[in-house]
């Protein structure tokens, strides 16, 4: 398989859409297309409700008007879909993020529909070029740009579906907020029935005996390198010789941080594997 994409680096959700081309038979107007995105030809892409509008600039000295959709999903389709993503808490949490949720399509498919192209077929688009050919190199360049978009803000394709990030973040928040509520008036009326509410536990007060979603804990090594040794500082300590053999000279406070060092590396693989550990039992 041919890698046509712009940058090495694209999130996963953008590499599906440009895989849509991959399926493509006339790979060298891909290759042209794809050259006309790395040289700029693409003037601009601005989103006009659910609809990419671009100019893209061909052999002829105006730009040609491209423009590209996807079918829309219904009112009550995206009730249902925002629905189920309510219900699963990490959904909410990666797109809040700019993440797309690994196994998003299954939502979709629950409701059966889906939410990534299944192939060109399914993405409409026209260009004002005379080439009878669709996709063109015009509208084969947008097709490119718009991997990087989706890369930049997953939430693009939700909007080419037909709901912009911040009706689905509000919905969301909303219906989350709803089943919150919905939890606390239950234990609200569990704990009023067991005990007397004029004599409330004050030592449980912080205790929460809910089961957590256990997809919320992910353990990943931090997105830094930067460590709380480096934030201090070097300790001001004085100058030693190390060694005469090695004819070169340390101070104290280099001796004392690497020091320091192996013992923070030591205890942070520990702790990944104790942590590791006690999620398998």
């Amino acid at each position: 398989m041919v890698d046509y994409s712009l940058e090495t680096n694209q999130e996963w959700w953008s590499q599906q859409w440009l895989d849509l081309l991959d399926k493509y038979r006339f790979k060298k107007r891909l290759e042209r297309a794809r050259n006309y995105a790395r040289q700029g030809n693409v003037l601009n892409i601005e989103f006009k409700d659910q609809k990419v509008l671009a100019q893209v600039q061909g052999t002829q000295p105006e730009p040609y008007t491209v423009s590209l959709w996807l079918d829309q999903f219904s009112d009550e389709e995206w009730n249902y879909i925002i629905e189920t993503l309510s219900q699963r808490a990490i959904f909410s949490a990666k797109l809040l993020a700019g993440e797309m949720p690994q196994d998003i399509e299954d939502v979709f498919a629950a409701n059966g529909l889906r939410l990534f192209p299944f192939s060109l077929d399914n993405v409409h688009s026209q260009c004002s070029c005379p080439d009878k050919a669709n996709p063109c190199k015009h509208i084969g360049a947008v097709y490119y740009m718009l991997g990087d978009r989706f890369s930049e803000d997953p939430f693009v394709l939700f909007q080419l579906r037909g709901r912009t990030q911040e009706q689905i973040i509000t919905t969301l928040r909303q219906l989350r907020g709803q089943n919150e509520e919905n939890i606390n008036v239950s234990n609200l009326e569990t704990k009023t029935v067991k005990s007397n509410p004029d004599s409330p536990n004050l030592n449980q007060f912080w205790n929460y005996t809910e089961q957590l979603d256990s997809a919320l804990v992910v353990i990943t090594p931090p997105p830094s390198s930067e460590t709380v040794l480096d934030v201090l500082g070097a300790i001001p300590l004085a100058s030693i010789a190390v060694t005469s053999a090695t004819r070169s000279t340390s101070s104290a406070s280099d001796l004392v941080m690497q020091y320091l060092e192996t013992i923070y590396k030591n205890v942070s693989q520990q702790a990944v594997l104790a942590a590791l550990n006690r999620e398998e039992t």
